[in-house]
């Protein structure tokens, strides 16, 4: 609560008005709707389009770590199969340790869609 409440007050001294983007930028997280879109993409079979808004988060200056995070909520909440949600969050979680041990990087991350893209291959086979 004690963050929460840093956070809006920071807001409101950087921008003198608080409202989802400013707060974001504060936070310094991606935001939510742009990962959102990644995982769509990957879901719908665009594989290239999930890579470009991986690209444009990586280029605005978010870390691996910060993406990764925020990728990790956004499926976790995401309306999809059970087994599949499962699946992701396995993948995520993998991913996640080795930037922890210091492998993170753009590539890393592109792998770690890739992974996802095939997992959803296999789901949708089966």
């Amino acid at each position: 609560m004690r963050q929460a409440l840093n956070n809006l007050k920071a807001t409101y001294s950087e921008f003198r008005f608080v409202n989802q983007e400013n707060v974001f930028k504060v936070c310094d997280q991606p935001h939510p709707l742009h990962v959102k879109n990644m995982v769509r993409n990957v879901l719908g079979g665009k594989f290239d389009d999930a890579c470009s808004d991986l690209k444009q988060l990586y280029d605005l200056g978010y870390s691996p770590t910060d993406i990764i995070t925020t990728l990790f909520r956004i499926i976790k909440n995401y309306d999809m199969a059970e087994y599949l949600k499962l699946e992701f969050m396995k993948e995520t979680g993998f991913a996640h340790m080795r930037i922890c041990d210091g492998v993170g990087s753009y590539l890393q991350l592109c792998g770690l869609l890739a992974k996802l893209a095939l997992v959803r291959g296999i789901a949708k086979a089966a």
